[in-house]
């Protein structure tokens, strides 16, 4: 049997997963500032992985002549509870490589207009 689940629900999953872990090894009151490290060590990434929506924007030219294309797209995501929209950088294998813009939101509502703006 598969089971299927949105991206957002595995990624507030994970953040729970880490957080407990970090509870186990530093204690509670370092476990979510050791969490919000991790995430802003990795943050494209995350962000990345919590999308729930993609929309691409164009070609992404960088200063320095690459060996591979890159791609700008538009996401819309929901991560450790808050929504939010970005401009990442992927390759074509779907790896980011970088992100701009990111704005986080209180509600799906304000982050869905942010995203349908965005070009």
């Amino acid at each position: 049997m598969t089971m299927i689940q949105p991206i957002s629900a595995a990624s507030d999953r994970v953040m729970g997963a880490l957080i407990a872990g970090l509870e186990l090894e530093f204690g509670r009151g370092a476990a979510e500032a050791l969490a919000d490290r991790f995430i802003a060590a990795e943050e494209c990434d995350f962000c990345w992985d919590a999308r729930v929506e993609e929309r691409w924007l164009g070609a992404y030219s960088a200063d320095v002549e690459d060996d591979f294309e890159l791609d700008r797209i538009a996401i819309l995501g929901r991560l450790d509870g808050r929504w939010l929209v970005a401009v990442v950088i992927v390759d074509g294998d779907e790896m980011a490589h970088g992100m701009m813009g990111k704005r986080a939101f209180r509600s799906r509502k304000a982050a869905r207009i942010a995203y349908d703006r965005l070009r």
